[in-house]
């Protein structure tokens, strides 16, 4: 039996240019995903929402989601 899991994680009040930033750093990331695993990213309202599709193993998706929010955070910090 496989684990299938979907995950969002919702950053707040960020500015229009603070949501670009973030997304268009993670695009090249976003390119060579581990199989069985996807990231959506919209902005809705003043919020970037990344939205983590697995289907397998949960240590995968886990580090992915680490990873992604250790790079918003550094885009983050260079953009403050």
């Amino acid at each position: 039996m496989s684990l299938e899991c979907k995950v969002q994680v919702f950053l707040n009040n960020l500015t229009h240019q603070k949501s670009d930033a973030i997304r268009n750093a993670l695009t090249p990331d976003n390119l060579n995903f581990p199989e069985n695993l996807s990231l959506d990213i919209e902005s809705i309202n003043n919020s970037l929402v990344f939205t983590f599709q697995s289907k397998g193993n949960i240590r995968t998706l886990i580090s992915t989601i680490d990873e992604v929010l250790e790079h918003a955070q550094v885009v983050l910090r260079v953009t403050s």
